[in-house]
């Protein structure tokens, strides 16, 4: 069973050719390789996290089945919410330095 995003439902609809297109990266990107499936799933818990998806729900479940625990869950939210506090802090540095 493929996890694709549910979106990807709509467009599956929609237009099949972008379907197929889509799908077919997702599973290049997400296939075993130098990086495990659950190493991969963390890493897109923490993107999607960052960018305000919706999807960190669903994705952090899917983690849980790849064999990810509570802990690595939250790690992965920390680093998330640690780039997005250094953006605001990188974006606003020049205020700092001119104090």
């Amino acid at each position: 069973m493929k996890n694709y995003p549910p979106f990807y439902d709509d467009i599956k609809n929609s237009d099949p050719e972008l379907y197929d297109l889509i799908t077919n990266t997702y599973d290049l990107v997400m296939k075993p390789g130098a990086i495990d499936i659950k190493t991969k799933m963390l890493i897109l818990l923490a993107v999607d996290a960052f960018a305000g998806s919706s999807g960190v729900k669903a994705i952090s479940e899917i983690a849980k089945k790849t064999g990810a625990g509570n802990n690595e869950i939250i790690e992965a939210i920390r680093i998330a919410y640690s780039v997005a506090g250094n953006r605001v802090l990188h974006t606003s540095a020049i205020v700092f330095s001119e104090m």
